[in-house]
């Protein structure tokens, strides 16, 4: 007990008496700490108030039916499901139990703004409907306004009205797809909210919503359901199931909440917060570098401190339980702040998110125990584990180290460093050429990655002696002696420049990786379009996830009748299970198809599919063991199936997709019908200026959707990949942070090392200048010795990447880099690395050059 004492005694003195050296530690714990506690309590919050909004939006639906056929494809949410008979509305009614029963028919439907620019359609579904009469069965509440009762008449979500502009009385556009004129006539909350989220909904009236949504009168997505007094949910489903065709199911309404709420918010939620986490864990990672490289700095100064305890009587474990001691408080005060910082960044995003368009759910903070003590131990276990080595050293430290003059570390790389980070990279090499070359695989690609990552680290020392002569070479000339002082500084301990330079080459890592492979995902997207598309402009309706309403059926028709167009087609899309599997079909004229789209050699006929006949691509043909002449059982969203005949198997499925069915085949088993894409081809003489006016004037009366050349389309199709990078570089800003007060704490903790030398040079004329020069310079060599390396791991693993990604679809993937991307990134790192060094520098200067001389 009395050498724990003692350890704990030794810790707190040396804490009080160099709080300065561990400020950088516990900045860079607090931020690591803020960022997963917000993610946390951020998430937490969501889910409770998504769940609480679900709940009271269908607080009064106490059953929902529905048919019990739904076809799911791969990758594209909870699957399209059959729709029932409106006529069950009345045996419902009848059955024993049940207060009220309405029709629920749901379909797309996108709202044109104030701007004349679509609402909505950035991922979150936009859904328009018929608005329920009995208060009680809608999950929507009118707030203004009042319901629609006649033709043309709609309700929508307040959310939706602020962000397009809208107001009570006002006439737009609804696209279903096909344009319908509409009249605002109230607004509408759901769940007590403006809306879920960026997810928009319109409310029609019944006649409107058969006569837009669905293929014919009398069908509705489901029936809710409400029970008299005294009956249970399960009470009136149990009630519902006999009376209810084969093919048709009764869910009680608690259920179908958690469903909806799994579908529109909870897949949302967990990629939502699983980004955060993962860049929380590089953010941590960052972290952990700095703080075991501040530990290592602070053990190696104090080894004459550490010798005259041990002379005195210290054992090696009350020198090591002292230093894991200071970790211990370090971790556990600066967790403690970062969890307070965190419960701030949550309410912060709570009160932002309303600004940017993303209603967050009322309510308090939602701080669950995990979200407290997962941060707080995390916090404790990065330092506690970044300490260890250091610690070990530490109590290592021999008695007679106490007659050492300086303890400056001027260590280089071991021969076991050497050799063990050549096998990692050896193995790293097996691992990725196995994932990339033999057989194109994300998993051992993955782990040839994490091999590679660590045989950077344990390579940097050796690394950065060769990196830093090289990168600090031209300071001679430029700066003369200053310049080459700095660069025999930044060489002088390769161990700590190395680590120094992990902190921020992991970060420069990561950006450049999504930075390669978001410029090999434009440039795929580019190849597609040039391999497959043969037309002159392209009609669209730009969107992704579940948004959007498609394109009118109408529209390629029409353009077709212009008389600077040769061919005009539409790709429609339908979902079926073929031979069991459920797939995505494109519904188009295939000979049409043809003329306008490069589907490469084609075995059989695009002209003679008909009612019955269908075409597959290559890849998936010889996956399904299918060819020309062979047969396949499709099963339709409506319960129907039928047998099709293979009749063209075709090379290209880019932009075509992987089953085509012509539109004869595919009407009588249709849903809301729309086209996702008109490719339209211009006669001999027509220019495309020309043309693509003619084809804009048209589109106009169907929505005004983009009317694009070949490499507008390909841009705009690659448009969410800058959005996906412009998050993924505000997220990893963070680790960059940490990266760079890695830098200035080091920087700060070597000048306390060198401060005899300081003096020493100051007294034999260096200026405040050329020491503040030198500083600097010492400190860019550090960050360029770290942004070469990132930018060289990742854009090395985002090669990787792409290769092992070539087996996940069917359009080849294209490697390319993007030099100016790249080149923003090394001008970042460099200039941040200046920034870094700017404080440390000034605190150089100032140094008194009597007491500096005389520093011990």
């Amino acid at each position: 007990m009395t050498g724990a004492r003692a350890s704990v005694r030794l810790s707190v003195s040396s804490l009080r008496a160099h709080k300065r050296r561990f400020a950088g530690m516990f900045t860079a714990v607090l931020l690591g700490v803020a960022f997963l506690t917000g993610t946390l309590v951020m998430g937490d919050t969501l889910r409770a108030g998504f769940d609480t909004m679900f709940a009271n939006a269908a607080g009064g639906t106490d059953a929902v039916v529905r048919s019990t056929n739904v076809v799911t494809v791969s990758g594209e949410g909870p699957g399209t499901r059959q729709p029932v008979s409106t006529t069950l509305v009345k045996t419902i009614e009848q059955t024993p139990g049940v207060a009220a029963a309405a029709p629920d028919i749901q379909g797309a439907g996108q709202l044109i703004g104030a701007d004349d620019k679509p609402i909505g359609g950035q991922g979150p579904p936009t859904v328009a409907g018929n608005w329920i009469q009995d208060p009680k069965l809608n999950p929507y509440k009118l707030a203004e306004g009042r319901a629609p009762s006649r033709s043309g008449e709609v309700v929508i979500n307040r959310g939706t009205a602020d962000r397009g502009g809208l107001k009570i009385g006002d006439t737009t556009v609804l696209r279903t797809p096909d344009p319908v004129r509409v009249t605002v006539v109230g607004l509408v909350t759901f769940g007590g909210e403006d809306g879920m989220g960026q997810v928009t909904y319109t409310g029609m009236t019944q006649a409107d919503a058969e006569k837009y949504l669905t293929p014919k009168p009398g069908e509705a997505s489901s029936i809710q359901v409400r029970a008299v007094p005294g009956t249970s949910q399960q009470e009136l489903v149990d009630a519902l199931t006999p009376v209810l065709p084969a093919d048709t199911e009764a869910i009680t309404g608690q259920a179908s909440a958690a469903e909806n709420q799994s579908m529109i918010s909870g897949a949302f939620l967990s990629l939502f917060t699983t980004l955060l986490l993962v860049f929380s864990g590089i953010v941590l990672l960052v972290a952990t570098f700095s703080i075991h490289n501040t530990f290592a700095i602070v053990v190696a100064q104090r080894t004459r401190e550490n010798a005259l305890l041990r002379a005195l009587g210290a054992s090696r474990r009350q020198i090591l339980g002292s230093t894991l001691v200071e970790a211990t408080a370090v971790g556990v005060l600066a967790s403690a702040a970062g969890l307070a910082g965190g419960i701030g960044v949550a309410a912060g995003l709570q009160a932002l998110f309303p600004a940017v368009g993303f209603p967050f759910p009322d309510g308090a903070l939602v701080i669950s125990g995990i979200s407290l003590l997962l941060p707080l131990a995390v916090g404790v276990l990065v330092c506690l584990g970044s300490a260890v080595l250091p610690a070990v050293h530490a109590g290592r430290t021999a008695p007679l180290a106490a007659l050492r003059e300086t303890a400056v570390d001027d260590s280089a790389a071991s021969r076991t460093r050497a050799v063990t980070g050549v096998l990692l990279l050896l193995a790293a090499l097996g691992a990725i050429l196995i994932g990339v070359l033999a057989h194109p695989s994300v998993w051992p690609s993955a782990t040839g990655a994490v091999l590679a990552l660590a045989a950077f680290v344990v390579l940097g020392p050796a690394a950065s002696t060769y990196a830093v002569r090289i990168l600090g070479a031209p300071l001679d000339g430029l700066r003369g002696v200053t310049g080459a002082l700095a660069r025999r500084n930044a060489l002088r301990s390769p161990k700590r420049t190395a680590a120094t330079a992990t902190a921020l080459m992991i970060g420069v890592a990561v950006v450049s990786l999504f930075s390669v492979f978001g410029a090999s995902l434009k440039a795929t997207m580019n190849q597609a379009v040039d391999r497959s598309f043969a037309g002159d402009v392209a009609i669209s309706a730009p969107t992704f996830g579940a948004g959007g309403s498609g394109l009118s059926p109408a529209l390629a028709p029409a353009v077709g009748r212009l008389p600077e167009v040769s061919t005009a087609v539409g790709l429609g899309k339908g979902v079926a299970e073929v031979n069991g599997a459920g797939r995505a079909l494109t519904v188009t004229d295939p000979a049409a198809l043809a003329r306008v789209f490069d589907l490469g050699p084609v075995r059989g006929s695009m002209n003679a599919l008909g009612p019955n006949g269908i075409a597959v691509s290559g890849a998936e043909a010889a996956e399904r063991g299918l060819h020309t002449g062979s047969t396949a059982r499709l099963t339709f969203t409506d319960g129907k199936q039928q047998t099709f005949t293979v009749r063209a198997v075709y090379d290209r499925s880019e932009l075509a997709g992987t089953y085509i069915i012509t539109r004869q085949a595919w009407a009588p088993h249709r849903a809301q019908d729309s086209d996702r894409l008109i490719a339209v081809s211009f006669k001999d003489g027509v220019t495309t200026a020309d043309g693509k006016t003619a084809v804009e004037k048209t589109a106009a009366a169907y929505g005004s959707p983009d009317v694009q050349t070949r490499g507008e389309y390909a841009r705009s199709s690659a448009g969410s990949i800058d959005m996906m990078l412009t998050l993924v570089y505000a997220l990893l800003a963070l680790a960059v942070l940490i990266a760079l007060l890695g830098i200035a704490n080091t920087l700060t903790l070597a000048i306390h090392e060198r401060t005899r030398e300081l003096g020493l040079l100051r007294a034999v004329g260096q200026t405040r200048s050329q020491l503040r020069t030198m500083v600097r310079w010492e400190s860019v060599l550090v960050a360029a010795f770290g942004t070469a390396g990132g930018l060289l791991l990742g854009g090395f693993l985002g090669w990787v990447l792409v290769k092992a990604s070539e087996d996940a679809g069917d359009t080849p993937f294209a490697f390319a880099l993007p030099p100016t991307r790249l080149l923003v990134i090394a001008l970042v790192g460099i200039t941040a690395g200046a920034l870094a060094g700017w404080r440390p520098a000034r605190r150089a200067a100032r140094l008194d050059v009597l007491r500096a001389i005389a520093a011990d």
